[in-house]
């Protein structure tokens, strides 16, 4: 049974929810607090994100999501309504259109606002035809832009913002939803497991002869907006991409009998989508993947991970229990909560090792 099958076995206090980003609450990114599960003993280590090098050997390799967060969110008008609508970009299809979750300044019914054929109109004679409902998730609709690839791109830049949640004080500018290693854009939100690595953090991991990889999948929403569908955890289909080189260094490791440590859980979706698709084996890769992994998932490649501290009923929480049993990671919480730490995409990290 997987960890969110079961009645939540914590409660998130509303004050421990990260409302803006450390750089504003007087800390580098890199000085956040690091809660380390260790995987074989029954012990945890509360730390500094800064102090990681500690806790990492040569040889050891970290794997990122190059994934660079796009300013997911517009706001445009019905056309002929008064109507507010935001638009939340989730998933680039194939054909060029998108898949994406309509908020209405209203409250009405969402069958009675959208239907096929609704245009709505943005900034820079921008506009989007609604096309139909998603099957699968209904909360999100296919979408067709006035303009496609780099010209959406480039106003989707002028007057996109980032995806926003009520915890956080501020709209707060792009950038802050940025990690420093990222190049590749395409995510509706953040990877957020990596926001604390610094330049000079990741050149101190590198002396120390900790190697580093990346792949690349982006991120759709963490939300619909909807506590029922999200209860039921539908798994959206993600393309990822691994390289020749970044499979490469992961045989490597795995013949040397080092780690092999996943930043964020997409890194781990993306590496066991590939293993399973490859024999057990990380090949270079263009995929799409809906894997979900559970407790009872028998991980092939990642033997480490480093994510952030999920809330009682995410759908992350199923997958931390690939690697550690549901009750430690409730013990481990249970401290985090009593040390104050914080959630969310600001806030604390967590290392399974």
């Amino acid at each position: 049974m997987g960890v969110v099958d079961q009645k939540p076995a914590f409660t998130l206090p509303a004050d421990l929810s990260a409302d803006r980003p450390p750089e504003r609450r007087g800390l580098s990114r890199d000085q956040v607090r690091l809660l380390i599960i260790d995987r074989h003993a029954n012990s945890f280590t509360h730390t500094r994100f800064d102090r990681i090098t500690g806790f990492l050997a040569p040889g050891d390799l970290l794997v990122f999501n190059s994934s660079r967060t796009l300013p997911a969110a517009l706001i445009g008008k019905a056309r002929d309504s008064a109507l507010t609508i935001e638009v939340r970009l989730a998933e680039l299809l194939p054909d060029g259109t998108w898949l994406a979750l309509l908020v209405p300044s209203s409250p009405k019914k969402m069958e009675e606002l959208f239907t096929q054929g609704l245009i709505v109109d943005f900034e820079w004679d921008l506009n989007c035809e609604v096309l139909k409902q998603d099957r699968r998730i209904p909360r999100l609709w296919q979408l067709r832009f006035s303009k496609t690839g780099t010209a959406f791109l480039d106003l989707l830049y002028r007057i996109g913002q980032p995806i926003r949640y009520r915890y956080l004080s501020a709209p707060w500018r792009l950038s802050y939803y940025q990690n420093v290693y990222a190049i590749q854009p395409g995510a509706s939100e953040m990877a957020s497991a990596g926001r604390a690595f610094s330049w000079k953090l990741l050149l101190q991991l590198r002396n120390q002869g900790v190697e580093s990889a990346s792949i690349t999948l982006h991120t759709g929403l963490s939300s619909y907006l909807d506590g029922e569908l999200d209860r039921q955890h539908v798994v959206s289909e993600e393309k990822y991409s691994v390289s020749e080189e970044a499979a490469d260094k992961i045989r490597r490791t795995r013949n040397s009998g080092h780690r092999i440590i996943a930043v964020g859980t997409t890194v781990v979706r993306a590496l066991e989508s590939a293993a399973a698709e490859f024999g057990g084996e990380v090949k270079a890769c263009h995929q799409y993947t809906k894997l979900r992994i559970t407790a009872d998932y028998h991980l092939q490649i990642v033997s480490g991970l480093l994510t952030g501290l999920h809330e009682p009923e995410a759908s992350h929480l199923e997958l931390l229990a690939a690697f550690v049993p549901p009750e430690k990671i409730y013990a481990a919480y249970h401290e985090a909560i009593q040390r104050r730490y914080l959630w969310h995409e600001f806030g604390d990290l967590n290392l399974i090792l």
